[in-house]
């Protein structure tokens, strides 16, 4: 019999994923969820991209909702649409400056100045499911208030800081559209629930700190990608000033969740690290690493014949899938016959995907598994795992290959280095042909690939399993979202026993060391 869900509700916020998309991020999501039922679950996604037409996973019973709201595109109207009244055009004014000024700081108090122009904004923006028009955003004064700010910001480099580029003022503009494009995250309505947990993302985390402004419900914040201000593919035509906006709003959105999560879970020491350099406070991080089922990845002995190379991922154009292929380009060369393997490839991707691999000559050399994909032999059906994440790609795969026992060659980027560990091999980002040369040597090596494989397996079931994340998340979602204790009455003694005081949010250390 299935247990009843307890009165606990929560929010599992993120940008695109579970339960709508089939990737790492989603099944690391979906285990979470199956795992902790006895808390209610309301799923919300929050994304720019085209909403998705049904869930790609069922739907187990503690999951009272699920929905998705993609924030709609808005021709630049943005700065011409007055008609606020002189007030709130001037509070409008006021924190679109705030904003800008923090978000072209460089010390802690200038970036609390972009926490609170956001939570003033926030004010301007009520909760609607319309998320496609402008609303009150159309209001803010972006473009003027960036342009001021970075000519302030330019008077005040003779102080030691770096340089900045140049911002035309049609620069400001399109930067100032698409930070409101962005905003409108802001104006995303959040389920009546105890505690919000958003897993990383820019777009996500605005509704989260919005949802926390609006009602005080506490925010879990989990570091699911890699940790950087990255560049989106599509930003590569926009012109250096534009960037750097756009890469200091998203530090800065990043800098405010930390400010205001009750608790944050980071994946790795590398998240961690970068965690505390952005500000988050030591004493409320509690670092989670990945973890997969055993049972999904039971590993299996090496395939016999054709040298087999193994990549998983989504085959973006942001997904390592280039550096791969050019790699292997060296390898088919060096070991005559040699596979590639390409498994978890989404459906967006597959057409991008064959025509990358079409420009390489590589032909019936590279073989495409689209997803949906079986665990069990997701890995398995080669001798050596290439291990390319993209720059937005959280540890899953990696720990995923390791489970399965097979040999990885991994890129030394985020936290690869410290899941590896020493039960594999590690090459420079950037380079295939370093990546091509120890493929080829494990391909060549059987005896050391499997000692490396049957080793990354054991480092796998000690340190990453899915249990081990259930358990901390249901702990973490007691502590934050459970109702205070009931007061409790004692007796007065004649000589009161010392007492310390455990703060609530860590009291589950206390019971079990994870």
């Amino acid at each position: 019999m299935n247990p009843t869900p307890s009165r606990e509700r929560i929010c599992l916020l993120t940008g695109g994923g579970y339960p709508y998309r089939r990737d790492a991020l989603g099944g690391w999501c979906r285990t979470l969820v199956e795992g902790l039922r006895r808390f209610r679950f309301e799923l919300l996604t929050v994304t720019d991209r085209e909403p998705p037409s049904a869930p790609a996973y069922p739907l187990p019973f503690n999951v009272g909702s699920a929905r998705a709201i993609a924030l709609g595109r808005d021709p630049a109207r943005a700065d011409r649409r007055r008609g606020a009244a002189a007030d709130d055009a001037a509070e409008a004014a006021e924190a679109a400056t705030l904003l800008c000024r923090g978000l072209l700081g460089d010390v802690s108090p200038v970036t609390a100045l972009f926490g609170e122009g956001l939570r003033r904004i926030t004010g301007f923006c009520p909760p609607t499911e319309d998320s496609g028009r402008a609303g009150p955003l159309s209001s803010l004064p972006l473009t003027e208030a960036l342009l001021e700010a970075w000519r302030q910001r330019q008077a005040d480099a003779s102080d030691g800081q770096p340089p900045m580029p140049r911002l035309s003022v049609r620069d400001a503009r399109t930067a100032a559209t698409l930070i409101r494009h962005a905003m409108r995250a802001l104006a995303v309505p959040l389920p009546e629930v105890e505690l919000v947990h958003c897993v990383g993302g820019t777009t996500p985390l605005l509704s989260a700190l919005a949802g926390r402004w609006r009602t005080g419900i506490p925010l879990l914040l989990t570091e699911a990608r890699t940790a950087v201000p990255r560049q989106r593919p599509a930003e590569e035509r926009l012109s250096p000033g534009v960037r750097t906006v756009l890469r200091r709003f998203r530090t800065s959105v990043a800098r405010t969740g930390y400010a205001e999560a009750a608790l944050i879970a980071p994946l790795s020491t590398y998240h961690h690290g970068w965690a505390l350099e952005h500000g988050a406070q030591p004493t409320r991080l509690v670092q989670v690493p990945a973890g997969v089922d055993p049972r999904e990845y039971p590993g299996a002995a090496e395939p016999a014949g054709t040298p087999t190379v193994v990549w998983a991922g989504s085959g973006g154009p942001d997904s390592g899938l280039s550096c791969v292929l050019e790699a292997f380009t060296e390898v088919a060369a060096a070991v005559p016959g040699a596979v590639l393997h390409l498994v978890g490839i989404t459906a967006a991707h597959e057409e991008q995907c064959a025509e990358q691999i079409e420009r390489t000559g590589l032909g019936r050399a590279v073989r495409l598994h689209p997803l949906p994909a079986d665990p069990r032999d997701r890995y398995t059906v080669g001798q050596v795992v290439a291990h390319v994440p993209g720059p937005a790609d959280p540890p899953y795969r990696l720990v995923e290959a390791m489970m399965s026992g097979r040999a990885v060659v991994g890129v030394d980027v985020g936290p690869a280095g410290e899941t590896l560990g020493d039960t594999g091999l590690l090459v420079p980002p950037g380079d295939p042909s370093e990546l091509a040369i120890a493929i080829v040597g494990l391909l060549r090596s059987p005896d050391r690939r499997r000692a490396l494989g049957e080793a990354a397996r054991q480092r796998a079931l000690t340190h990453f399993t899915v249990d081990r994340v259930v358990r901390v998340y249901g702990a973490l979602y007691s502590d934050l979202a459970a109702p205070p204790p009931a007061p409790a009455f004692e007796l007065a003694l004649t000589v009161p026993a010392p007492r310390i005081t455990t703060p609530a949010t860590v009291r589950w250390l206390t019971r079990e060391k994870v």
